[in-house]
């Protein structure tokens, strides 16, 4: 289950409700940011855009792809490790817009996680230090420390100890060949 704060809403949507729950001008600043972030080949200067302009926590050498696209409303829930890697156009939200009711939840990823492309973090979820996400994931649970993980919906495909040996088998078979493993 994921650790969200819920707020019922009567009437209308939640959508139609957004700027009960977040300031205009906040909005607009982020999503210049965010905007500005996106298509910057540097990260030094993402990472410096989204922790001065955005109050995120992000990590030392923590690089963010081309195209990443951060929560507009509630950046500041977001959180990244040290020497972690989020993939290409991923989608890392903590807010949800429902019809009855909207929800927050703080995301926290991990040191050295690796989110591949395309992939989908919803709100309330955490991903453990060492974890790696599968291309095209919808991130819907929290992700233990060390495991890979794909699909949607979201499943293991090799737990901690697993992965450990597979890499070991394949450092081993590498080896063999004469070739190196990085």
């Amino acid at each position: 289950m994921r650790k969200t704060e819920r707020y019922r809403i009567d009437n209308a949507n939640s959508l139609w409700h957004i700027f009960k729950t977040v300031p205009f001008w906040k909005v607009v600043k982020n999503f210049l940011v965010i905007q500005i972030a996106r298509y910057t080949p540097f990260l030094g200067v993402k990472n410096w855009l989204y922790r001065t302009f955005l109050r995120m926590e992000v990590g030392e050498h923590t690089a963010f792809a081309l195209m990443v696209m951060l929560d507009v409303m509630f950046p500041e829930r977001v959180s990244v490790g040290k020497n972690s890697i989020i993939g290409y156009n991923t989608t890392i939200l903590a807010h949800e817009y429902l019809i009855k009711e909207y929800r927050l939840g703080d995301v926290r990823i991990g040191d050295e996680v690796m989110i591949g492309a395309n992939s989908t973090i919803l709100p309330g979820v955490e991903i453990g230090d060492g974890a790696i996400v599968s291309a095209g994931t919808l991130v819907h649970k929290d992700v233990p420390a060390g495991c890979f993980v794909g699909g949607n919906p979201m499943q293991v495909i090799y737990t901690e100890k697993e992965l450990q040996a597979r890499m070991q088998k394949d450092e081993f078979f590498m080896e063999e060949r004469g070739q190196k493993y990085d």
